[in-house]
């Protein structure tokens, strides 16, 4: 099978950008099985209520469900499984570091394929306070009042 090029988003968690806010995105690996791989190719992912965990030295991925492949039978594995990140070890140190010192999280925002491989985008994100959520709505509703009044004066 040839290897496309290029990125096809399989997944993107827009809670997270309505929960969070999101400071710096670092690009992992992920650790899944075939029928796993078959499922993300047919966008059948949900990133919502997921995060990321430190655990050992190494990043790990929780609450993320992927749905099992319908012709996978017993090669089928729990869609909810902890799912093991890849990354350089300098990088989990220094995200571990900044998690613990600063009252972080790390949430992932992104699920796509690059160049063949299954990525998964993670964001270092600080959490919204609910006026903030109120403000980022009431930014939404003005830019769009603005939007409707200057299409219907061009008209």
């Amino acid at each position: 099978m040839a290897i496309t090029k290029g990125i096809k988003l399989v997944a993107e968690n827009r809670k997270a950008f309505h929960d969070y806010f999101i400071e710096e995105k670092y690009e992992c690996g992920i650790v899944l099985s075939g029928t796993e791989v078959k499922s993300l190719r047919q966008g059948k992912v949900n990133l919502r209520d997921s995060y990321v965990t430190i655990k050992e030295g190494e990043l790990w991925l929780i609450g993320v469900h992927i749905s099992p492949y319908e012709m996978g039978n017993r090669f089928n594995l729990d869609p909810m499984r902890s799912r093991k990140l890849l990354m350089h070890k300098s990088q989990i140190i220094k995200l571990y570091s900044t998690v613990k010192q600063d009252g972080l999280t790390l949430v992932p925002t992104k699920c796509y394929f690059s160049n063949g491989k299954i990525k998964v985008e993670i964001g270092l994100a600080r959490g919204k306070k609910n006026y903030d959520k109120r403000d980022v709505l009431a930014e939404k509703q003005a830019k769009r009042d603005i939007d409707r009044a200057l299409k219907n004066k061009n008209r």
